[in-house]
């Protein structure tokens, strides 16, 4: 678009929504069982004086954005409601209309440097600039009437590589047309480090009986997955005794099933995930999940990930970087050393993810065999906003899968009112059904049909209902 519309952000309002766990989740050093989420509320006004709402949610997920075991949950929770209140200060700040674009671009540097003042890493500063980009960007599409979809194919937004220019030369307008969501994507169900594998493991007196499944076993059974995200937790014997339980179960799926392997920075080095993978592809009981290892998701410790080219483990199985993604500079960083894929999440930022994406585009082109890629990541997104959002930004960037494991841990939209449950599946019924007195998704044969995404916004079609959470007065 050669001339994308200016807007200036009028209002910044925070609430908040808790969440409690049907089953325990363990990532790394956290076993997470309550949390809660974080909604954003904006109001823009665009340069011809129309004006609107937009709004976002992410879940303020402790021991992920920073793993110090020295901080409680609550710690973690007030570092992104800081990195949430340093965003709307800079965002309200803007004196002149930008394009949607040019506004994050403007923030971006100093919501890095103020955070970084706060003693925050780079992973929480961009989970306050995400939420308020994507808020923003709904914002903007609702007035405009357009999908999130035809709104990036136009460029409505106004991207351009100011905040990545080693994209200076890359025909990103020519790139963003081309992009075409799908009618339908597969679910990559997550395997967690306490997840109960077979029902033979669960006792009478640990069942949730919520109707949902406790198990991969019943997983499998209730969604009919073939993709599956399986953590292993830095001790090898532990981990090859756990993804032969799994393989067993696996084992018994008729057709062809796929698996990524998350370390979440659990192994101090590339050798000792070598060690790991050497392990898989000689054990006769792992052979077929040994062959269905798509790739290997960040298992060495953010501190030394990057301080090491790790060629050697990446001819086993291509590595993506999670955790390191910190900014948009780290991808190419990453690629000299070896790793050829990176996650999108919507926490780390919507216009990082498309920027990526153009660069697994640029470097695709040059490079025999199209080595590089990108995958869908979950963060316990939950069902509403925050998961209609990220399944939008996964299918605009064509990704086939994406990790979902919010709606396996938390039973629906549990926790919200009956109205604002009733709306959201009025407004995709394609996404969710009602059962068991909740609104959930709607997994059939390991797919979620996401069509009704292209509704004008980025990707929900319904509100949540403001007045039945806490309004959260974040300081600044």
């Amino acid at each position: 678009m050669r001339d994308p519309p200016r807007l200036r952000v009028r209002d910044v309002d925070f609430f908040e929504r808790h969440v409690h766990l049907r089953l325990p989740f363990r990532f790394g050093v956290a076993t997470l069982t309550e949390a809660r989420q974080a909604f954003v509320r904006v109001r823009i006004a665009l340069a011809d004086g129309r004006e609107g709402e937009g709004q976002a949610a992410e879940l303020l997920a402790p021991k992920w954005f920073d793993k110090d075991p020295n901080l409680t949950n609550e710690e973690n929770f007030d570092q992104l409601r800081t990195a949430l209140a340093v965003a709307r200060g800079l965002y309200l700040s803007a004196d002149l209309p930008v394009p949607a674009f040019a506004l994050h671009a403007a923030r971006e540097a100093e919501q890095y440097a103020e955070c970084g003042r706060r003693g925050l890493n780079g992973l929480i500063a961009g989970f306050g600039t995400a939420l308020l980009d994507r808020a923003v960007l709904d914002a903007l599409c609702r007035i405009l009437g357009v999908s999130v979809f035809d709104a990036v194919r136009r460029n409505v937004p106004g991207i351009d590589g100011a905040t990545a220019p080693d994209l200076a030369d890359f025909r990103l307008d020519r790139f963003l047309e081309g992009l075409r969501p799908a009618q339908n994507i597969d679910v990559r169900h997550t395997v967690g480090l306490v997840d109960a594998i077979t029902e033979a493991e669960i006792s009478t007196a640990d069942r949730v009986g919520d109707g949902l499944p406790e198990s991969l076993e019943a997983v499998i059974e209730a969604y009919g997955h073939r993709f599956f995200k399986l953590k292993v937790g830095g001790d090898l014997a532990a981990d090859i005794d756990r993804l032969s339980r799994i393989a067993a179960v696996l084992g018994r799926i008729p057709g062809p099933y796929f698996a990524s392997l998350d370390g979440n920075e659990q192994y101090p080095d590339a050798e000792s995930v070598l060690a790991l993978m050497q392990r898989i592809v000689e054990a006769p009981a792992l052979e077929r999940l040994a062959r269905a290892v798509l790739y290997i998701e960040q298992p060495i410790a953010r501190a030394t990930a990057l301080s090491r080219p790790i060629h050697e483990l990446a001819t086993i199985r291509p590595v993506a970087v999670d955790e390191s993604d910190s900014d948009i500079g780290i991808f190419p960083r990453a690629k000299a050393l070896g790793y050829v894929g990176i996650s999108s999440k919507s926490c780390k930022g919507f216009y990082r993810s498309l920027l990526n994406r153009a660069r697994v585009a640029q470097w695709n082109d040059a490079a025999p065999g199209s080595p590089y890629f990108m995958i869908a990541e979950d963060l316990t997104t939950q069902a509403g906003i925050a998961v209609q959002q990220d399944l939008a930004l996964a299918t605009l960037i064509g990704c086939g899968h994406v990790e979902r494991n919010g709606h396996h841990y938390v039973d629906g939209m549990a926790g919200a009112p009956e109205a604002e449950q009733s709306r959201f599946l009025t407004a995709h019924p394609d996404l969710y059904r009602r059962a068991e007195g909740r609104v959930r998704l709607a997994i059939r044969d390991g797919k979620l049909a996401i069509g009704s995404l292209a509704a004008p916004g980025l990707g929900a079609g319904a509100q949540p209902d403001w007045n039945a959470m806490r309004r959260a007065e974040y300081g600044g």
